[in-house]
């Protein structure tokens, strides 16, 4: 390669950011390593001295010297007495030496006749993906920031990196999980649903989310009748419309998912008792009887999604309707991402030991496992009380959010309606027919404020439009009722 002049090379390669939240010395150490790896340093001349990149870059030399030591410890650097730091050759023998291309290709494969599927074309539920930088972020999925336990996480994280727990997560557990978190979900989340359940009876999975995908390949064929809320589950409704052609939209009402002859019917039933989505309301416990007294008369399976079952204000929290399950028809299906992390993506089902021996092998097709290092650590923070510390705060910070917006609605938009709630993370908000909320939405975007238009969780061919989400986990307490001041200021401007 070209050797350029080597202050100019310094300049080009060598600079720091001062208003990254990340260490010089990683800073550095990740520019040099860039540069290594890019071939954009030469082989047969030393790096700046310790002092020299120092200056330039405006930090101390002892950073310099630590990053230098760091690679020289992981191979990239040798040190050559009396002549400085040099780049190791061995860390680039074993590449394969092509000229760099940016060139359109000749031909393209026509994708469109090779698919089979085109997920894409689905209705999905869209949040940008900046939505912390919005001032009136009205969404549901999301956890404020703020929120986060941080220090407890920390702890967490800091002893799985004990000699003994890296020896137990570093290695392929193949389709097996961590016992440790098996046991913490046996002892600490299952049993405050009233769930018990054997190891052999939980699976670990990527969220709740990979566990319906897991369901979907197992139980559903192109006649299998499926039987989901309406409104519901958007992602619920696209996996199994990959699946078949039967998908049938079960009305719900203030109490949930309305048994009777459309639910008797179906071969499989999706439901959201806990809190339904997207209207938060909770099924009583009569009614969940009578859909297990049905799903043994008719020979139905019931999909249990615990939706937001630990965020619950008013009154003592219904039992889950697995726990009132004697027959095992009910497939229970819970994550952790509503009161710890999404992008944690870890959660469980809980089913017959027979049906979770089949999701296990097919789950080792797609992943093998979920990463065995997240598992301990969520097991441990598990273990050592953190979870449940975090859902008296999640509840408590949620209830006063749940006060606010109601208030607000009330104030600023007494024309809309709403089902009564009471826990979750949302309202569902019926505005007066006529306004259209993806227009709303639109509009609301360049006010900084954030919603969920609800007609994506309608299985209709021509959903209402008057309907949509508000969201109050990811929004702090003090923008709440500014926020809706603001959006019913557009709602009227529409209507």
């Amino acid at each position: 390669m070209r050797t350029p002049s080597r202050h100019v090379m310094w300049d080009k390669l060598f600079h720091i950011t001062r208003d990254r939240k990340v260490s010089y010395q990683r800073q550095l150490r990740e520019m040099i390593v860039s540069a290594i790896l890019d071939d954009k340093l030469p082989l047969e001349l030393p790096l700046p001295s310790s002092r020299d990149l120092a200056a330039h870059l405006g930090i101390a030399r002892n950073t310099v010297v630590l990053a230098y030591q760091q690679l020289m410890d992981e191979g990239y650097l040798v040190a050559r007495e009396r002549k400085g730091y040099f780049i190791d050759k061995s860390m680039l023998a074993g590449r394969v030496s092509v000229p760099s291309r940016h060139l359109e290709p000749e031909s393209e494969p026509e994708w469109n006749k090779l698919l089979k599927l085109k997920p894409s074309e689905q209705l999905n539920i869209n949040k940008p993906s900046d939505w912390k930088s919005y001032p009136y972020p009205f969404i549901s999925g999301q956890l404020d920031p703020k929120l986060f336990p941080v220090a407890d996480w920390r702890e967490c994280v800091r002893q799985a990196l004990s000699v003994s727990d890296i020896q137990d997560v570093t290695p392929d557990l193949v389709d097996t999980d961590d016992p440790l978190l098996l046991e913490q979900i046996q002892a600490r989340i299952l049993p405050r649903r009233g769930v018990w359940a054997s190891r052999e009876q939980i699976l670990i999975t990527m969220g709740a989310q990979q566990a319906l995908y897991l369901l979907s390949d197992l139980l559903v064929g192109t006649d299998t009748r499926v039987g989901l809320e309406n409104p519901g589950y958007a992602d619920a409704r696209n996996i199994f419309s990959l699946k078949s052609k039967n998908v049938i939209p079960l009305p719900v009402d203030e109490h949930g998912l309305i048994p009777g002859d459309a639910v008797n019917q179906c071969d499989l039933v999706f439901t959201t008792p806990s809190h339904q989505s997207p209207t938060t309301v909770t099924m009583p416990i009569s009614r969940r009887q009578q859909l297990l007294d049905d799903a043994e008369k008719h020979d139905f399976l019931i999909i249990e999604d615990d939706y937001e079952s630990e965020i619950n204000f008013v009154g003592e929290p219904t039992p889950a309707l697995k726990c009132l399950d004697n027959n095992n028809r009910v497939i229970y299906v819970g994550s952790l991402s509503k009161t710890l992390a999404p992008g944690l993506r870890l959660g469980y089902m809980v089913a017959s030991p027979g049906l979770i021996s089949e999701a296990r092998s097919l789950r080792r097709l797609m992943v093998r496992h979920p990463p065995a290092n997240n598992q301990r650590i969520v097991a441990l923070f598990l273990s050592m009380g953190h979870h449940d510390s975090l859902i008296h705060r999640l509840s408590d910070t949620y209830q006063q959010r749940w006060h606010l917006m109601g208030e607000a609605l009330n104030r600023h938009l007494p024309e809309s309606t709403r089902i009564p709630s009471f826990g979750g993370t949302s309202y569902w908000v019926a505005a007066p027919e006529g306004l259209d909320t993806r227009e709303l939405r639109n509009l609301a975007l360049e006010e900084g404020i954030l919603i969920e238009p609800g007609d994506v969780f309608f299985h209709d061919k021509n959903p209402p439009k008057h309907y949509f989400r508000l969201g109050y986990s990811a929004i702090s307490a003090d923008k709440i009722e500014p926020g809706i001041k603001k959006l019913a200021a557009l709602i009227h401007r529409l209507l």
